[in-house]
């Protein structure tokens, strides 16, 4: 009988020092758990890993009656996709078990050579891994994502292409002069800082003296290497550049002064899943290439809308007839489509007219004279 009462007064103690321990954890918020600058310290090598998994709310697991990820299901020649990889970082994304993963792994496809202080405040200053709203839960949306092929010349698809719900556009997206051809709606602008800034350089003479900057525009960064996690941050701080190859830039001449919600910067581990699971060109393990092979802008581009709207059509992007057009279409001279050594364009354009006879997105093809 007294060794039950004392099995008894033992459990009753350890029930009550759960309670206080579940207490204890549960007021505890991810602020709390963020060193200065943001982010979880990852100095210590005893360091307790800390994941942040962003909470879904209920509209966000309805899928809409035109959902890209219903087809993805039913079909099994599109098994590669994958809507569980995260294609936004955030606040959230960084942690001890993420850093030792990203860090063996070169950008884009990770964080090597990065120094963790720049990662961890860069991505403590975003707020939401969402690239949009899509409102009402169900609700179909529609993406349109604008490549600058010469193919969009003429081609009077302006209203079609306003008529999504969003619209992204890349590089030298000049729209002045050529709205009837495509459109004036801009959503997403999505670059490099290399990109950027090259395409401000040399289509200026064509109409591009300055990337969108409408109060819509959301600017999605490619984190190709240590200087877009650094444009990005002093960008989210309206502040200078503080360091490395762009030190002393003032971003708002590029964005204005946009709130924080406005940048976002793509996952490591998502350009890694599209390159491996669309993109895998041959140069990528041939020794002499494999160092220079990324996907191209436009390329990350489209399977970003690919991987957030319901339904995605493409404009502008290299079709099997793409000789019968100047490389871009706001080119004032024809000229023949420029492939450049790091991008494997020819792949790219095979990858498009699959999805597109496969029914997962729309592309826009035409003949010169059509």
């Amino acid at each position: 009988m007294r060794s039950f009462s004392m099995k008894c007064a033992l459990l009753l103690l350890v029930t009550f020092f759960s309670i206080i321990l579940y207490d204890l954890y549960s007021t505890m918020t991810p602020n709390s758990w963020q060193t200065e600058g943001g982010g979880v310290d990852v100095s210590g090598a005893d360091q307790a890993v800390l994941t942040v998994i962003p909470t879904l709310r209920q509209e966000d697991t309805i899928e809409a009656p035109c959902s890209l990820r219903k087809a993805v299901r039913n079909n099994p020649f599109l098994k590669d996709f994958s809507f569980s990889v995260p294609v936004l970082q955030w606040a959230g994304s960084f942690s001890n078990d993420t850093w030792e993963q990203l860090k063996n792994r070169f950008p884009p496809y990770g964080w090597k050579g990065l120094p963790v202080h720049d990662v961890r405040l860069t991505l403590s200053l975003l707020n939401s891994a969402r690239l949009f709203d899509p409102g009402s839960p169900g609700r179909c949306v529609r993406c349109a994502v604008v490549g600058n092929g010469g193919i969009l010349r003429g081609s009077k698809q302006g209203k079609n292409i306003d008529s999504h719900d969003f619209v992204f556009r890349v590089n030298g997206a000049v729209t002045r002069g050529f709205e009837d051809d495509v459109g004036v709606k801009t959503s997403f602008y999505v670059f490099t800082s290399n990109t950027m800034k090259n395409a401000l350089k040399w289509y200026q003479n064509d109409g591009f003296t300055e990337i969108p900057t409408s109060p819509d525009v959301k600017y999605i960064f490619i984190p190709s290497n240590l200087r877009d996690y650094v444009m990005l941050a002093a960008a989210v701080q309206d502040q200078t550049v503080p360091s490395g190859f762009d030190k002393g830039d003032q971003p708002s001449k590029y964005f204005g002064h946009k709130p924080p919600e406005s940048f976002k910067i793509l996952h490591p581990e998502f350009i890694s899943y599209v390159t491996h699971s669309f993109l895998k060109s041959p140069w990528l393990t041939n020794p002499q290439t494999r160092h220079l092979y990324m996907p191209s802008t436009g390329a990350l581009m489209l399977l970003t809308a690919l991987h957030t709207c319901d339904q995605v059509s493409a404009y502008g992007f290299i079709t099997k007839n793409y000789a019968e057009f100047s490389d871009h279409y706001y080119d004032s001279v024809r000229k023949p489509l420029t492939f450049y050594a790091n991008h494997d364009m020819q792949m790219e354009s095979l990858l498009w007219e699959d999805l597109h006879l496969k029914g997962v997105m729309r592309l826009y093809q035409r003949t010169a004279g059509g």
